[in-house]
């Protein structure tokens, strides 16, 4: 018994070491937009399917985040989220980030977190993106690019802003990712 002790306390105190560790995507924290409130990734995301999209509030694929709101909605308590990223990597996104944010929050009614906007593609891609690239082996090549990333941190597919996020492409391979452990 005085054995088995130890080897139960080895044993709880290693579990969170292993439980702690983060996918490279969710290292680290992003600033929300338009606030000066920062988002821990790891913390907020970790063991969660996710939509991760460059958003532009100037571009003609800008409705996509009534369908990226649906989706969001549908799934939220699934273990799924929506994250977007705006950015003027295409030049879709001028003004500033409160102009950003109006359109997000008052003109389509996001709730689904957005992050700061920054670039999101070449060298001064930010963390997540740059590992998402890393990762896809593309990098977006127009505004609403989107990467859907299982619970592991891995993304399994991208879809150009061309595809609607509520398209059957996108849906099938969702569900059959956070249904599959159901």
């Amino acid at each position: 018994m005085k054995m088995l002790i130890p080897a139960v306390i080895t044993l709880a105190l290693s579990a969170p070491a292993s439980a702690q560790s983060c996918p490279d995507i969710l290292n680290g924290s992003q600033r929300k937009l338009n606030s000066n409130e920062t988002v821990d990734l790891c913390e907020t995301f970790k063991g969660k399917t996710l939509l991760v999209v460059n958003t532009a509030s100037q571009c003609g694929y800008t409705p996509q985040f009534e369908q990226l709101e649906a989706l969001y909605q549908k799934y939220k308590d699934e273990g799924f989220s929506v994250i977007g990223f705006p950015s003027n990597d295409f030049n879709q996104d001028r003004g500033n980030e409160e102009r950003s944010a109006k359109v997000c929050y008052l003109d389509y009614g996001v709730t689904f977190p957005m992050m700061a906007r920054s670039p999101v593609k070449g060298s001064d891609a930010n963390p997540v993106f740059a590992e998402i690239s890393k990762q896809a082996g593309v990098e977006p090549r127009w505004n609403f690019y989107k990467y859907l990333i299982n619970a592991k941190g891995e993304v399994v597919a991208t879809f150009p802003g061309s595809v609607s996020p509520i398209s059957s492409n996108i849906t099938m391979i969702l569900e059959s990712i956070i249904f599959k452990t159901k």
